[in-house]
This record gives C-alpha cells, sequence and structure tokens, in this order.
C-alpha cells in the first residue's frame, strides 16, 4: 500500500516547483486539486482558481505577497490534480478546455502531481509515479476503493477513547458507548469494523453505529468476559492481527501505533497508524525508489545545496562510526 500525508504533497510539490516552466495561472481541478492546486500556486507565487473560474475567466483573490497583476490574462496555463490513476477526471477537464473559446495566445499545459504508470501519458507533466495500490491522507476515510476493503479500529479513529472514569466496565462506560460524538463517518461502507471492545457491549456499540450513519460489512469484537481479564490478557494487537489475517482485506486502520505496529508486524500486511500518520511495511523496495526520486528531485532544484548537504551529511555519519 503507497500512502502520501498532506505533508508529502507538500514536499513533493516543493521539489517539483522549480523543474516547471513559468506558470501564469494554476488551474486545480475539484475536489483534491484544488488543495494541491493551492499548494502549488503558493510555492510558485501565483494566481490560483478552479476548472469553472478558468473558463469563465476569474480567478480567486492573491492577497497582498502576490506581485503581477492579478487582472493581467495569463499565458501559460496549468491545469492540476492532486492525482491521475485512470484519467477520467483529467480527461473530462481537458474536454471542457477545449470546448472552451480560449484566446489563441493562452498554452494551457495539464499536470498531476500523482501519476500511475499507466497514467503517466495522460498528463503532460507530473512530479511522482505512485502504484497502486495506494492511498492519500485526504482522501483516506472516504476512498470507494479503500474503504470496503479495510479494516477499521473503532475508538480512537471513529470515536475518541473513554476517559479512565468512563473506562468503569459499568454504568460510564455504557454512557460513553452510547452519547460519544463521532470523529468522523466515512462516506462509503467500511469492511470490517474489528476492535477491542468486549463483545457484551455489542447492543450499545450497534446503535451507536447505526444512530451515526455509519455503515460496514462486519463488526468483530473481542469476546472475553470482562475489562480486568482484557488488561491481563493485554493481547488487542493480537487479536486484530488474527481477524485481519483471515480477511481479504487491504488495511488496517489503527489508532494506537504501538498496535498498529504490532498488528503489521504479526499479519505481515500494511496497517495505517492514525497516531504517526503512516502506513507500516510499505514494500520496501518502493519506500527506496521513492526516497531516490526525491534526491534526485532536490539534485535537479538546486544541484550546489543538494552536494553540501550530502557531504555534511557523509562527514556526520562518518564521525558517528570513528567516534
Amino acid at each position: 500500500m503507497n500512502y502520501r500525508s498532506v505533508a508529502d504533497l507538500n514536499d513533493d510539490i516543493k521539489a517539483w516547483a522549480p523543474t516547471l516552466a513559468p506558470v501564469d495561472l494554476v488551474v486545480g481541478v475539484p475536489r483534491s486539486g484544488l488543495l494541491a492546486g493551492t499548494i502549488l500556486a503558493l510555492h510558485l507565487n501565483a494566481p490560483l482558481t478552479d476548472l469553472d473560474g478558468f473558463l469563465e475567466s476569474r480567478a480567486f483573490a492573491t492577497g497582498e505577497r502576490f506581485e503581477g497583476d492579478p487582472d493581467a490574462p495569463p499565458e501559460r496555463v496549468l491545469v492540476l490534480d492532486d492525482s491521475v490513476l485512470t484519467g477520467s477526471a483529467m480527461t473530462e477537464a481537458r474536454d471542457r478546455v477545449a470546448e472552451a473559446s480560449l484566446p489563441p495566445t493562452v498554452d494551457v499545459v495539464f499536470g498531476a502531481v500523482y501519476v500511475s504508470p499507466e497514467g503517466k501519458d495522460l498528463v503532460d507533466t507530473y512530479a511522482d509515479v505512485v502504484r497502486f495500490p495506494r492511498v492519500f491522507e485526504w482522501n483516506l476515510m472516504h476512498h470507494p476503493g479503500v474503504v470496503p476493503k479495510s479494516c477499521f479500529d473503532l475508538d480512537g479513529v471513529l470515536c475518541r477513547d473513554p476517559t479512565p472514569r468512563e473506562n468503569d466496565d459499568g454504568p460510564r462506560y455504557r454512557e460513553f458507548l452510547s452519547t460519544v460524538d463521532p470523529l468522523v463517518v466515512p462516506s462509503k461502507p467500511i469492511g470490517w469494523i474489528v476492535t477491542a471492545r468486549l463483545e457484551k457491549y455489542r447492543p450499545e456499540t450497534e446503535a451507536w453505529l447505526a444512530k451515526h450513519g455509519i455503515e460496514y460489512g462486519e463488526l468483530v469484537m473481542l469476546d472475553l468476559p470482562d475489562k480486568e481479564t482484557r488488561q491481563r490478557l493485554g493481547n488487542h494487537g493480537e487479536f486484530k492481527a488474527d481477524v485481519y489475517r483471515e480477511l481479504d482485506a487491504v488495511l488496517f486502520v489503527e489508532s494506537d501505533h504501538g498496535q498498529a505496529m504490532e498488528i503489521a508486524r504479526l499479519a505481515d500486511r500494511p496497517v495505517y497508524s492514525v497516531e504517526h500518520n503512516q502506513v507500516i511495511r510499505q514494500d520496501r523496495l518502493t519506500v527506496v525508489r521513492r526516497e531516490s526520486q526525491q534526491h534526485l528531485r532536490r539534485f535537479r532544484a538546486n544541484p550546489v545545496r543538494f552536494v553540501k548537504r550530502a557531504g555534511a551529511y557523509l562527514a556526520n555519519q562518518v564521525y558517528r562510526l570513528s567516534s
């Protein structure tokens, strides 16, 4: 599972921006392309708009830091999406631009921050190739191809964890189960909810999920008599890993990083740690390839600075090994 966070998106755009030809206007393809477009426009100090705004000759307000003329007609326009997989959104954007009556002086370029190997030919420029399966922080909880095929922890993911006072394995805990507000309501049905909540609290849990419109395929709970037994065994991660291994799931979304590490180790499958905002156990070759591409982009953007920083890093490593 290849994962990119919002921080990764910013870093990749920042490294990519200096390699782009000058751009007079950045056009974000709704919705996720607006996130990528905003970040790129800020790094380039260029005006920004959405696709409808571009076709209607209007841009967003630029703010005080923009030194150009926001009313000047753009000559080079970059239509940007966050990613291209099948290319349906980008193809629609191309068709709309082609059908518009744009001045002949306007040069429109189409790009994406992330593309699949098959999607490279659908854009004129891109920052990085991210192979499928992949998921991004900004659509993880609503991804139609991921949420229905994933296991979700409950406390710390769909709602907050109970406080020590609430977690009394009695009336206060039952009140928490019934009244706690959701942290997120995925827009797609969850494949499996796998929780260390005790089986005896299934009625309250099912009622809460129904109350907040959280759809799911199966609810798997820990079948132990009480909280004391659960704490004594301390096998939350092992329980979740055992369930994960038996399912045809592509990802486990876990709130606690320690448990996420244990689930990934025992199941030998990818786990998203909400606490650390990272997917654990990505393919090592994918990680190495991504790091190599990042280094190459940084070198191209500023060779002198890259060599200086690389030299300082190597000198520090030599010093640490010799000391």
